[in-house]
């Protein structure tokens, strides 16, 4: 299988001010160069689903900015479906698609349809051929009923959806999801979640996803990059990472009389469903949410066994 995206030594730099609050400032801009991206490679086969996570300032969204030609990089190369991105950027935009997800691309007081209409213009998508691959794209995400609403009527987790069906319409070979299930309830990111991978499987589109949330990962991709501080620290499989990182859970409790807390288990001794049952079974439970580790401890993990 080949390489949809080569990635070698990639660098960002970014030059900001020093004393940009002080009245200094105005008159003697002092300014320092800030590594966004530090050297990094990578390569991700065609239809490959891969995370790409890290805490905030990682530089995850400054990579995905790079890989669809919304940032030059400061030095280093990349190729994304056999171009260089910020060289080819009129010819890649008919390859990608990207979700992001503090920022529409649907028109705010427009229905829906409409949105994705002008979409359509944008891509010059033939009438007939756009008409049947939005009709799938509707179908498939469940969003027929949404169609006549203008964006700014809908939830967010409705809203996501008509996103990634936005970014979907001209069929793209790959899709970069920055954030796709951020301030989403427990129901709408596994709505999501589900959608995302049924769509790459049937069609075979390579995802890139950028999270904070590790089920976003460990439900959707079947690889992960982790990134810190600029610098790839991890690139393996969910599987490896799972094995060897994500044994602990932590279950969170309420009460009928209120009390709530919080019981750390480790999965590789004690299965979550045990401890579930052992928790009702000793507490009148009336409600419990299950949680991965934070990203910030998972890193913390990888860094001690360094």
């Amino acid at each position: 299988m080949s390489n949809i995206i080569e990635v070698n030594q990639l660098t960002k730099k970014f030059k900001i001010q020093k004393n940009a609050s002080s009245l200094r400032g105005l008159f003697k801009p002092e300014y320092k160069n800030v590594t966004a991206v530090d050297k990094i490679s990578f390569n991700i086969k065609k239809g490959e689903r891969v995370a790409f996570i890290g805490p905030n300032g990682a530089g995850k969204s400054t990579t995905l900015k790079m890989l669809s030609s919304i940032l030059y990089p400061t030095s280093g190369t990349a190729i994304v479906n056999n171009l260089v991105p910020w060289e080819n950027r009129h010819q890649l935009a008919y390859h990608i698609g990207t979700v992001f997800g503090q920022r529409s691309q649907l028109w705010y007081n427009l229905p829906i349809q409409d949105s994705f209409a002008l979409i359509g213009k944008i891509y010059n998508s033939e009438n007939i051929s756009f008409k049947r691959r939005l009709s799938k794209l509707v179908n498939l995400f469940e969003i027929r009923d949404l169609l006549s609403h203008p964006t700014r009527s809908l939830s967010l987790g409705q809203r996501m959806r008509c996103e990634i069906v936005a970014s979907l319409l001209h069929k793209p070979q790959l899709l970069f999801l920055d954030e796709p299930t951020i301030g989403l309830d427990v129901t709408a990111k596994e709505i999501i979640r589900n959608l995302i991978k049924k769509q790459a499987l049937e069609e075979e589109t390579t995802l890139l996803l950028t999270s904070h949330d590790t089920d976003d990962m460990e439900k959707v991709c079947e690889r992960v990059i982790i990134i810190n501080k600029g610098k790839i620290i991890f690139n393996d499989s969910i599987t490896s990472l799972r094995d060897s990182y994500l044994n602990k859970k932590y279950i969170e409790v309420t009460t009928d009389s209120g009390e709530k807390f919080r019981k750390e288990i480790n999965t590789k001794k004690t299965s979550a469903k045990k401890a579930i049952d052992e928790l009702v079974q000793k507490y009148h439970v009336t409600d419990l949410t299950i949680e991965n580790p934070p990203m910030e401890e998972i890193i913390k993990e990888i860094y001690s066994r360094d």
